[in-house]
């Protein structure tokens, strides 16, 4: 991380994958460009990464990807390393729910039961379907459900969603934090 300028904030491991899938989708390099993706274990951890890598700290650019739910921690994060407090002004991109729920609403719920079942696991999300619990949910709320169980599956699947996606249809906050980095490479 020496030759670091820019830093992505990210929840977790899941969202690190899914951005680094996208640039590379993208033709992008992030490390050739000095941006390190990190995350942080956590949204309720941002604070310590702000000071780490802020002004506070190394003087790093910052940027990121959260949650609706923790977008008040950011924003409370920021202001407190004297950043302020416009979210997107300042490279932080909100995501409607979660990146999951962002990437299966741009790829719809038919492609993304397509990928479960290239990876094997159909039968595994059929059977959750069945639970009481999610028998009445909608399937993009199932799908979600699937995603954030079982070891590892969150992260695995974020990376396949991202390349299952038509480049012009990829969610919002991607996009725009993409975007965001692409100005990194002329500071």
């Amino acid at each position: 991380m020496s030759d670091t300028r820019t830093v992505v904030l990210v929840e977790g491991v899941s969202d690190k994958s899914a951005i680094e899938a996208l640039a590379e989708r993208r033709g992008r390099d992030l490390a050739a460009e000095d941006v390190s993706v990190v995350a942080m274990g956590g949204a309720t951890n941002i604070g310590t990464y702000v000071t780490r890598y802020g002004p506070l700290g190394r003087d790093l650019r910052l940027a990121g990807l959260c949650d609706a739910g923790e977008e008040a921690d950011f924003r409370r994060a920021l202001e407190r390393a004297g950043l302020g407090s416009g979210l997107e002004a300042l490279g932080f991109f909100v995501c409607v729910a979660d990146l999951e729920d962002e990437l299966i609403r741009a790829l719809g719920t038919d492609a993304v039961e397509r990928v479960v079942d290239a990876e094997g696991e159909l039968r595994s999300f059929r059977t959750l379907q069945r639970q009481p619990a999610w028998r009445a949910g909608s399937t993009h709320d199932q799908l979600r459900r699937f995603m954030g169980s079982g070891g590892g599956r969150k992260i695995r699947y974020s990376a396949l969603l991202v390349a299952a996606l038509d480049l012009d249809r990829v969610p919002r906050p991607l996009d725009l934090l993409l975007a965001h980095l692409s100005g990194s490479r002329s500071r």
